[in-house]
Order: C-alpha cells, then sequence, then structure tokens
C-alpha cells in the first residue's frame, strides 16, 4: 500500500501494542512537563488508565456512559492499533491519579498535499484541579504533539463560554461550527 511520506512521519510514535502506552511520550514536550506543579505529571494514556479514573475525569466535560472494563479495553486496543491517529495523554497528580486529559485526533487530507490535521478533543480538567494551568499545559502538549507528527494545523471547536481560554492558548476564531446529531 502506497503512503505519502506525510503520512508516515513521525514513526517512532507507532505504538501498535495494546498493552503499552497509546502513544510514544518522546512526542510530549519536555518544556510542557517541567512547567507541571511539583509532583504532577503528564503521559500518554494507558489501557491501565480505566482504574485511575479517566473516565471520572471525561464526567466533568460530558456524559460518558456505563462503560465496562471490558468496552474501554476493547475501544483502547482499536485506538492503540492505529499507532499514528489518536494521541490522547493525561495529567495525574502526585498519587497517579488521573486529574485531567485531552487528545489529539490526526485527519489525513488530499489537500494541501496530502496534508494532516489535528483536531483537539475533549479537553477537561477535574473541577478541584482547575486554576493549575493544567488545561493550558494540555493544549501545548497536544500542539507540540501535532506538529511533530506533522500536521499543518490544529482545529477545535469549543463553546462561546471557552472562547477566552482558547485564545489564551493561541487560538482564534475561524468560521462556524455546524452539528447534525443523531438519535442512538
Amino acid at each position: 500500500m502506497w503512503q505519502s511520506p506525510a503520512a508516515t512521519t513521525g514513526n517512532e510514535n507507532m505504538s501498535h501494542s495494546t498493552h503499552g502506552p497509546l502513544f510514544s511520550a518522546s512526542l510530549i514536550s519536555p518544556d510542557v512537563t517541567s512547567a507541571l506543579p511539583e509532583k504532577y505529571t503528564m503521559r500518554p494514556l494507558q489501557r491501565s488508565d480505566y482504574k485511575a479514573g479517566v473516565l471520572d475525569v471525561l464526567k466533568v466535560l460530558t456524559t460518558v456512559g456505563d462503560i465496562s472494563e471490558q468496552a474501554w479495553t476493547e475501544r483502547y486496543d482499536w485506538m492503540a492499533k492505529r499507532g499514528d491517529e489518536y494521541y490522547i495523554l493525561v495529567v495525574c497528580d502526585g498519587e497517579g491519579k488521573v486529574v485531567g486529559t485531552g487528545c489529539v485526533v490526526v485527519e489525513r487530507k488530499f489537500i494541501h498535499n496530502l496534508g494532516l490535521v489535528g483536531h483537539i478533543e475533549d479537553i477537561v480538567v477535574n473541577k478541584d484541579q482547575q486554576g493549575k494551568k493544567l488545561g493550558l499545559r494540555i493544549i501545548e502538549a497536544l500542539d507540540y504533539i501535532a506538529d511533530k507528527v506533522g500536521c499543518y494545523k490544529t482545529i477545535l471547536d469549543c463553546s462561546e463560554t471557552n472562547e477566552g481560554f482558547y485564545v489564551k492558548c493561541g487560538y482564534k476564531r475561524v468560521g462556524l461550527e455546524m452539528a447534525h446529531y443523531y438519535d442512538k
């Protein structure tokens, strides 16, 4: 199967093992991790994060549902097999509990010389952890990852109430979000 150089940029992140981290930790900016509060860490999502509270953190953002550990594992393994498409990272407190998370999904395009676009998704920090600049650090880390894997831009959708936060992170309003939801 033919792949463009743009589609294979960043092969060091292709973690096809479903038991290790979702992607190589070498893609996380050392400058960002050094700016975290003392004893906090940032790392790629791991299969074991089901038990570390990642779904509880996501509930701060939106409806998660009742996801069994088996269903979590199946979805994690599915994402891990894609190796260079899903970059989900977590922030952990000093006890190893997940207190924040975010994702960049890489889309392969025909335009811009077979370019790659990063889609920032699911940025969330536990309510009791807000005010520590963890959300900013998550965005900075995801931007770094998108750049390192070859994306020519990164985009995200947000509510108007969150626009100010993303402007502080270096984003600007471009266009209008549209959605079509399905009954599922």
